[in-house]
């Protein structure tokens, strides 16, 4: 169980269900490159998020909270009977801690290959698929790689295969979010090339993927004009998170009244740093620009 979002994961990365603990460094050689990830390789591969000595058992001792605060509400901001406030900070702080390691480890290996990592995230329906389909295809001979990220099925990581790009689907089961782990064993499969770009595609949420560093260079996030302008407002998190918003199939956008200025007034209510694109990945409108932010990521990678 993630303590951080409550979700339980059983990730499976092309057909290959995946476990972890954290007992020693386990090494992943890339040619000159080593991949470190401080966990054991049970082979049991049931890929769980008990992280540490966390325990369900309600006890009623200095863990029970008696206040029954709200959920989303106290200093944790989320309630779990059985669970004080002070020691469900503790856990979070914890996961995120084992996370963030995995996730130095991801990016020691792009910044060797002088690789520009971003991290795809929107809520379901967006049209990131379909954007990062039309992307791969203007890109020509880039080299690239995809992880795509999809709690079940295969289906996107079909589509971006189609375009000829190399992809490993990670399905995370009841996870709501791909985590650092998840990532550095995909990026073993992939085995990128120097100078890749590489594409990883979260599962559809715009909660959880806020929280977790993967090694990425930047997040993106990619909001449809279809959702409505208060969504940067309502979800703050990953917003906050993110350099670049991209708006999304703004083809449409006289179809449904919506209001592109007041989108971007809100987003960048939340982030003035944000950087803001407003796309549609059907006619091609605006992808001049993504791909351009892209090229330049890119390019600050490289080293003298």
């Amino acid at each position: 169980m993630c303590t951080v979002c409550g979700c339980s994961s059983g990730p499976k990365i092309d057909g290959q269900t995946h476990a972890h603990s954290h007992a020693h460094t386990h090494e992943h050689s890339h040619g000159d490159l080593t991949h470190a990830h401080p966990h054991a390789h049970n082979h049991s591969h049931d890929h769980d998020h008990t992280h540490g000595d966390h325990d369900h058992a309600h006890s009623h001792g200095s863990d029970h909270d008696h206040d029954h605060h709200h959920y989303g509400q106290g200093a944790a901001g989320v309630s779990v009977p059985g669970l004080s406030q002070a020691r469900l900070i503790q856990i979070e702080t914890d996961i995120l801690s084992k996370n963030n390691a995995y996730a130095a480890s991801n990016r020691r290996v792009l910044a060797a290959l002088d690789a520009f990592a971003v991290n795809l995230v929107s809520s379901p329906g967006s049209g990131k698929t379909t954007l990062l389909c039309r992307t791969i295809e203007a890109l020509g001979d880039q080299p690239l790689a995809v992880i795509e990220g999809d709690q079940q099925t295969s289906n996107d990581a079909d589509r971006i295969r189609a375009t000829g790009a190399r992809a490993v689907q990670v399905n995370t089961g009841k996870g709501c979010h791909l985590d650092g782990h998840m990532v550095g064993h995909a990026m073993d499969d992939l085995r990128l090339a120097p100078q890749s770009l590489l594409f990883i595609e979260n599962v559809g949420n715009l909660v959880c993927p806020a929280a977790f560093d993967l090694g990425e260079d930047a997040k993106v996030a990619i909001l449809s004009v279809t959702e409505g302008e208060d969504k940067p407002l309502k979800y703050p998190d990953m917003f906050t998170a993110a350099k670049l918003a991209i708006l999304n199939k703004i083809d449409l956008a006289p179809h449904c009244d919506a209001d592109l200025d007041a989108y971007e007034a809100n987003l960048k209510r939340i982030n003035p740093n944000i950087t803001v694109l407003r796309v549609s990945a059907r006619t091609g409108e605006g992808m001049g620009a993504w791909l351009d932010w892209l090229r330049a990521g890119l390019a600050s990678k490289a080293r003298p």
